[in-house]
């Protein structure tokens, strides 16, 4: 697998169609384009849709939804990255083609967006996970060894349907 970082870009109202593809396989795709991140058992309907998707866009200006395109163009990830001020940004969304999954393709993907997010001052980073993906949490747990100083802390919450996993401040000591 190829160590560089991935190279993320900043996604338009012209990428919202790939980006909605892109996620609702992820997170809802099922048969055998389901990830082990698929919800599927857990919600119907579609994750997002281009509509809810474009009003995000551009109505969180300082927000953006970072794209991962290999050299050959395909969308292969993305993830929203967020400030909500005092150095604490919002992380969600992060999605990697799920017949891509099992390379360690999310990890870099993560890792890319934590250090967008410490160049722009970040000092910390939060993120819900809706309570009934235990697999998912877990991924986030098992990230922590990678980069022990980037996820000090974490609070998994009881709240439903979603549960504050990772508050961390992390760029602290980083």
């Amino acid at each position: 697998m190829d160590n560089s970082p991935p190279d993320l870009t900043a996604a338009t109202t012209a990428d919202v169609v790939a980006i909605v593809a892109l996620m609702n396989l992820a997170f809802r795709g099922g048969g055998s384009d389901a990830g082990w991140t698929t919800e599927a058992d857990h919600f119907e309907g579609n994750r997002t849709s281009e509509a809810l998707l474009r009003e995000d866009i551009t109505a969180n200006t300082d927000g953006a939804m970072l794209l991962w395109r290999p050299p050959d163009g395909v969308l292969l990830g993305c993830v929203w990255l967020e400030p909500e001020g005092e150095g604490t940004w919002y992380l969600g969304s992060l999605s990697i083609d799920p017949r891509q999954q099992n390379k360690g393709l999310g990890r870099k993907l993560l890792v890319a967006a934590e250090d967008w997010v410490r160049e722009r001052g970040g000092r910390e980073i939060r993120m819900t996970v809706v309570n009934v993906r235990e697999t998912l949490i877990a991924w986030y747990v098992r990230c922590r060894p990678a980069r022990p100083s980037h996820f000090p802390t974490v609070t998994i919450g009881s709240a439903y349907p979603s549960a504050t996993i990772c508050t961390s401040s992390y760029f602290a000591s980083a």
